[in-house]
């Protein structure tokens, strides 16, 4: 049960990083810091994008049109967050017995 809840602290830290990484990248491609026609940046963007929007897709359906400011990461980050807090409790109760 452990190793279970391990791996599962290890995938929530990769899905973490990979939503923080996509935000910067967005924000750096809509200030035009980053343009994507260099290949490698836009294959760079297209993956994370990929990889993100079925995460952020039920919550933009969810949640009001902003405009131009899209909460869907935080919201995943928060929920992510607290995935993470429950799944470190249970693991700490199995490791001290109670």
């Amino acid at each position: 049960m452990t190793l279970i809840l391990t791996a599962l602290l290890y995938i929530i830290n990769i899905i973490w990083w990979i939503i923080i990484i996509q935000a910067v990248l967005s924000w750096l491609v809509a200030f035009n810091v980053i343009n994507t026609y260099n290949d490698v940046v836009r294959s760079i963007f297209e993956a994370l994008d990929r990889l993100t929007t079925p995460l952020y897709r039920p919550i933009r359906r969810i949640l009001p049109d902003l405009g131009a400011l899209d909460l869907s990461p935080l919201v995943v980050l928060l929920v992510i967050g607290l995935i993470d807090r429950l799944l470190r409790t249970q693991l700490a109760s199995m490791y001290l017995g109670v």
